[in-house]
């Protein structure tokens, strides 16, 4: 696990304990920050405490360490930390634009500087474990896929926990077993929209936008059943942000502090706490937690007037659930369906084979094989063809420092609606950050 001392690290290691397989017989914890891997390494201590088993545990802060005979790397890392963050949201917002860490000018600056070390990790891994795949939950997660795919190919896969828990709120609203249901989602990370719920080769998704339990989840709450019923598909929640784009800007100037900002004295103090009363760490772990995944798109909620999250939206697995499906169906052979971030492939008509997109698929000892969703609207694949473009001048600039290519980025995205704002958050995005210092005109 690289980035292994950052704050969800306990719950991959919960789903371990947790798995009948027992397939991880070592895990190998890699962070640039001692004192994280102190702080995380007491959380899982203690939540191993009593459990029949558990795997080996390794930490380390050398990269080629971490990365010497293994067969699953999971990346999870956070480049600038969240004093990163919360500059990512905070610049866009002086100027009159949204400030969200994957989300338009903020992603953009993320993936600037995340790209670079990415990539280097990919040549890594290419170096010292040539065969392992790799599962990548760094985000902007569909951008720095892509980016090392330039790299490792097909062995390494995006995951993300929004379209699985998109799926299983659905699925309960509708009051079917998510295990027996099949899933027609399509689109890009963090852009992407669920568009049939399949059972027993019947579509029961339409039954959904006529029934009161429409907003009785968070998706529902947060665009409104007129809007549901409008387009017929429900939308993963980061698409609030396009939709409600003006709403949510106010909100945000209303507030406080960024998300970033929240999250930064939040974490301060769990791993200050953790380290000097480490017998406590797992307890504060936990409240930690549950107040991050209360506030978690309070904007969102906010413009809505959908209040506290409920339990229903925030019970069952996430990305833990999914990496360790999709490691049990590489590394057992065994045929397993997910949504995931791969190349295309052909899977979306209207996209290039290379380009990586978030879409059912069909995993085995092979790796997974994107299935082909059909007919995607034009106003979907439109907004879905301006964010690829705005991926892939990111990578360009990342790549090639390129400062055309970064303001090409910034001024195309979709919510930026003025060149001139893109020049000015670059400005300060170039000045806050000694790694994009080297950006050349």
């Amino acid at each position: 696990m690289l980035g292994g001392g950052g704050f969800r690290v306990p719950l991959v290691h919960a789903s371990l304990l947790a798995d009948p397989d027992r397939l991880v017989d070592e895990l190998v914890l890699y962070d640039v920050g001692p004192e994280r891997l102190a702080a995380i390494g007491a959380v899982l201590d203690q939540q191993a405490a009593g459990a029949p088993w558990r795997p080996r545990i390794v930490t380390t802060t050398s990269l080629d360490e971490a990365l010497s005979d293994v067969d699953m790397v999971f990346s999870a890392i956070r480049v600038g930390g969240l004093d990163g963050r919360s500059l990512d949201e905070r610049v866009p917002l002086r100027h009159g634009l949204i400030g969200q860490e994957t989300v338009g000018p903020g992603g953009v600056c993320y993936a600037l500087r995340t790209v670079p070390v990415a990539l280097e990790i990919a040549e890594t891994v290419a170096r010292r474990a040539p065969g392992a795949w790799v599962i990548n939950f760094t985000n902007p997660a569909g951008v720095v896929t892509e980016a090392m795919s330039a790299v490792l190919g097909d062995r390494v896969v995006g995951i993300c926990d929004s379209p699985v828990g998109l799926c299983r709120r659905v699925a309960a609203a509708l009051d079917v077993d998510a295990e027996r249901a099949s899933f027609d989602y399509v689109g890009l990370n963090h852009l992407g929209w669920l568009r049939r719920v399949l059972v027993d080769g019947r579509d029961v998704l339409p039954g959904l936008f006529g029934s009161p339990a429409l907003t009785s989840f968070e998706e529902g709450k947060l665009f409104g059943e007129r809007w549901l019923r409008t387009l017929g598909a429900v939308p993963n929640e980061y698409l609030h942000y396009y939709y409600f784009a003006r709403e949510t800007l106010a909100q945000m100037h209303a507030q406080d502090s960024t998300r970033g900002e929240f999250l930064r004295e939040q974490q301060r103090a769990f791993y200050t706490d953790a380290v000097r009363e480490p017998e406590s760490a797992l307890r504060r772990w936990q409240d930690t937690r549950s107040e991050r995944e209360r506030s978690y798109l309070a904007e969102g909620r906010a413009v809505a007037g959908a209040g506290e999250r409920d339990s229903c939206d925030t019970d069952g697995g996430g990305y833990e659930e999914v990496a360790l499906r999709l490691m049990n169906a590489i590394a057992g052979n065994r045929d397993a369906s997910l949504i995931l971030n791969v190349r295309n492939r052909g899977a979306v008509a209207g996209l290039d084979d290379d380009a990586v997109v978030e879409v059912p698929c069909v995993v085995n000892g092979n790796g997974p094989r994107a299935l082909a969703v059909g007919e995607v609207r034009p106003a979907e694949l439109g907004l879905m063809l301006r964010v690829k473009g705005v991926e892939r001048a990111t990578i360009e600039a990342a790549v090639s420092r390129s400062r055309s290519a970064a303001l090409f980025a910034l001024g195309s995205h979709p919510l930026v609606d003025s060149v001139a704002a893109a020049e000015r958050v670059l400005d300060d995005y170039v000045a806050a950050f000694p790694e994009l210092a080297d950006l050349a005109p």
